[in-house]
C-alpha cells in the first residue's frame, strides 16, 4: 500500500528498537547512553535518508505539475478569470456587477421548486445562480435597519453607507464618487442595463448624484452628461422614456419642457426607442458607442407579461448580451476592459405587490441574463469577474402559509404559480380598461368578466369565491394586490410586507469574487469592486466637489442653486435609527 508523501522522515519502528538497545546495555554498563563520537551509519540510515529525498523531489514534481497543469487548464464554468482583489491589475480587466433589486435567500427557493415543477425535474435541477453562491451581505443603511434601493445602491456604488432615498450622496449632503465614475475617468468603458426606469435608485447611484432618489428629471439629465465631470457612462439600456421626453410632448412625465433625448444627442449619444431599433444593434455587434436605448415609457413589463409581447420590449437577457457585446468590441484595442452594472429591477416591484407568479419568471429571467454573463466571461481573452447580489429583501417572502387557526401543514403548491399566464398588475390593468369602457354598466357584466378572462384565463384560478369577486369589483383600485393575495393563498406562499425588509442577502461570484465569500456589509462589495479596477474612488469624490461648487444653474434670485437639488423632507436623522412611536 502506497504512503502519503514525506511519510518515511519519520522515525520507523525498527530503528526505535535499536536505539532502546543501545540505552539499555549502556544503562547496565553504569555508562551514559550516548553515541560514538564517529558513530558509522548502517544501511538503515541510509534507507531513511534516500526515502526521505525522494519523496521531497517528488513533492516538489508535484507542485510544480499542478502549477503548469492549471496555467494552461481552460476555466472553470465562471471563474471568471482575474487575479485577487487586493492586487493592481498587470493586465486588462472587465468588471460585470448584477443586482436582483429585492432578492432575498427564499426568492431562488421560490423560484428553483417552481422551476423543477414546470419543467418535470427533480432536486437536482438547480438555478445558474445556485451553483454561484459565495456568501451573504448586511443591508442596513445610516438611518433604517431597513435599507431602501437608493442608500443600497450607494453602498455598492461608493463603499460608503447612507441615508435612505440618497443618491450617492453621503448623509452630510456631499456627493461620493462612484464606482462607475472612476472607472470612465480610469480609461474603462462603462454601460449600465436595467428593466425599470433607468433614472430609477440603483442605476442612477452610478452614474448621478441627487438628495432625493425623487429628483428622476435631473437624474436622467446628468446620467446623458450634464454632470460636474462631463458624460460617464457609454452605454445606457432600460425604459424609463419618459423623464427625457419634454413635457410637451406625448408620453412624457417630465415637471418641465427639457428634451434630455436632445441633449444626449448633443453630447454625441446614440438614440434609439422601440424593439426595431434595438433588433438594429445586432447583440451588439452594430453598436457605435456612446448609446442611449430607452425601449418603455415607464418600466419594462413584468417578464411574465413581456414574453407575449415580445415584439415591443426587449428581454433582460437580450439586453445583457448586447451591452456585453457592445463594450467588448467598443474595448477589443484599449489597454482597459469595461465596467458594465446590469439589474433585475423588477424582481423588487414583484416583491412590493405581493406577486408570486410575477416575482418567479423576474428571477428565471435574471437567472438566464447569469447564465449569460458566465458564458461570455468563460469565452473571453480578457479577465474578468462576476459579483451579483441584492441591495435588499422584499415583501417578506416565505415559503410557507399559515391560512387558518389550525396547525398548519408543511405545503406550498408552484402548481398554481404555473397556472398563471399572466402578473397580478398586468390584469389590473386589463379591469380597469374594461371597467373605462364599461362605463358603469351593471356588476353583472363586470363579475362575469372578472371570472372568466382575469381569474380564470389569467391566474387559472377556478374556484374564486363570491367574497372574492366582490372585493374586485368594490376596490378596482386595489385590484392588484386583491388578485396577487388570491394566488399567494392558493399556493400557500407568505408575505409579511408590502415593503422591504432587513434580511441578509445572498452574494454570488466567480472564482475572482473569492474575497467575498462569507458574511459582508454592503459596503464590502463597492470596496471589493474598486480594488479589483484598481480605482481611486476618493479623488473621484475631490474633482466632484471641486467641480460641483460651480456647477448648476442660476436660480432667480442669481444665486446659484444646488446641483443635487433640495433637501428630502426627513421626519427623523439621516445618520442614526428612529425608535419605536406606539404604532402598532
Amino acid at each position: 500500500m502506497s504512503q502519503p508523501l514525506l511519510a518515511s522522515s519519520r522515525p520507523s519502528s525498527e530503528d526505535l528498537d535499536d536505539r532502546a538497545g543501545v540505552e539499555e546495555d549502556a544503562l547496565l554498563a553504569g555508562q551514559t547512553a550516548r553515541a560514538p563520537a564517529r558513530r558509522r551509519h548502517g544501511w538503515k540510515f541510509w534507507r531513511e535518508v534516500g526515502l526521505f529525498m525522494w519523496a521531497l523531489l517528488a513533492t516538489i514534481a508535484v507542485i510544480v505539475i499542478a502549477v503548469v497543469t492549471q496555467q494552461g487548464a481552460p476555466r472553470q464554468p465562471g471563474s471568471g478569470g482575474g487575479g485577487n482583489s487586493g492586487d493592481s491589475p498587470t493586465s486588462k480587466r472587465n468588471l460585470i456587477f448584477m443586482v436582483s433589486d429585492g432578492m432575498g435567500p427564499t426568492s431562488p427557493s421560490l423560484t428553483r421548486s417552481f422551476k423543477q415543477f414546470r419543467d418535470g425535474t427533480g432536486p437536482g435541477d438547480t438555478l445558474v445562480l445556485d451553483r454561484q453562491l459565495i456568501g451573504s451581505s448586511r443591508t442596513r443603511s445610516t438611518s433604517s435597519l431597513i435599507t431602501d434601493s437608493a442608500a443600497g445602491a450607494t453602498a455598492f456604488s461608493c463603499g460608503l453607507k447612507s441615508y435612505n432615498g440618497a443618491i450617492a450622496v453621503l448623509p452630510d449632503h456631499s456627493p461620493c464618487g462612484t464606482i462607475l465614475e472612476a472607472a470612465k475617468m480610469a480609461g474603462y468603458t462603462t454601460g449600465l442595463v436595467v428593466t425599470t426606469r433607468i433614472t430609477d435608485a440603483t442605476p442612477a447611484c452610478f452614474a448621478a448624484h441627487a438628495n432625493s432618489r425623487h429628483l428622476e428629471d435631473a437624474i436622467a439629465e446628468q446620467e446623458v452628461g450634464s454632470h460636474p465631470l462631463g458624460r460617464v457612462v457609454d452605454l445606457i439600456l432600460g425604459g424609463g422614456r419618459c423623464h427625457f421626453l419634454p413635457n410637451t410632448t406625448d408620453g412624457s412625465c417630465r415637471g418641465d419642457d427639457t428634451d434630455v433625448v436632445a441633449l444626449a444627442r448633443a453630447n454625441g449619444f446614440g438614440y434609439v426607442d422601440d424593439r426595431d431599433g434595438f433588433d438594429g444593434l445586432r447583440l451588439g455587434a452594430a453598436v457605435d458607442l456612446p448609446l442611449l436605448g430607452l425601449f418603455a415609457e415607464t418600466d419594462i413589463p413584468y417578464e411574465v407579461d413581456r414574453r407575449f409581447e415580445n415584439g415591443t420590449y426587449p428581454s433582460l437577457d437580450e439586453m445583457a448580451r448586447t451591452a456585453l457585446g457592445a463594450l467588448s468590441r467598443a474595448t477589443e484595442k484599449s489597454e482597459k476592459g469595461f465596467f458594465l452594472m446590469i439589474e433585475g429591477s423588477r424582481i423588487d416591484h414583484a416583491g412590493h405587490g405581493n406577486d408570486p407568479v410575477a416575482q418567479v419568471h423576474e428571477v428565471l429571467a435574471y437567472d438566464r441574463a447569469v447564465a449569460s454573463v458566465l458564458d461570455f466571461l468563460d469565452d473571453a481573452d480578457v479577465d474578468g469577474v462576476f459579483v451579483s447580489t441584492s441591495d435588499h429583501e422584499t415583501g417578506g417572502l416565505a415559503t410557507a402559509r399559515q391560512l387558518h387557526k389550525d396547525y398548519p401543514e408543511y405545503v406550498w403548491y408552484p402548481s398554481v404559480l404555473a397556472n398563471a399566464s399572466h402578473s397580478a398588475e398586468h390584469l389590473a390593468g386589463r379591469l380597469a380598461d374594461h371597467v373605462a369602457e364599461a362605463g358603469g354598466a351593471d356588476d353583472s357584466a363586470l363579475k362575469h368578466f372578472i371570472v372568466d378572462s382575469l381569474l380564470r384565463d389569467g391566474l387559472g384560478v377556478e374556484d374564486a369565491s363570491a367574497e372574492e369577486v366582490q372585493r374586485l369589483v368594490d376596490r378596482p383600485d386595489d385590484s392588484a394586490y386583491i388578485f396577487a393575495d388570491i394566488v399567494s393563498r392558493r399556493a400557500e406562499v407568505g408575505w409579511t410586507t408590502h415593503g422591504h425588509s432587513a434580511v441578509d442577502v445572498n452574494i454570488y461570484g466567480s472564482k475572482a469574487a473569492a474575497p467575498l465569500a462569507g458574511n459582508h456589509e454592503n459596503t464590502d462589495i463597492g470596496d471589493f469592486m474598486a480594488e479589483y479596477l484598481d480605482l481611486d474612488l476618493k479623488a473621484v469624490t475631490r474633482e466632484l466637489h471641486d467641480k460641483g461648487a460651480s456647477f448648476g444653474g442660476l436660480a432667480a434670485d442669481g444665486q446659484r442653486q444646488n446641483w443635487l437639488g433640495p433637501l428630502p423632507d426627513s421626519t427623523g436623522p439621516l445618520d442614526s435609527f428612529d425608535s419605536y412611536h406606539g404604532d402598532f
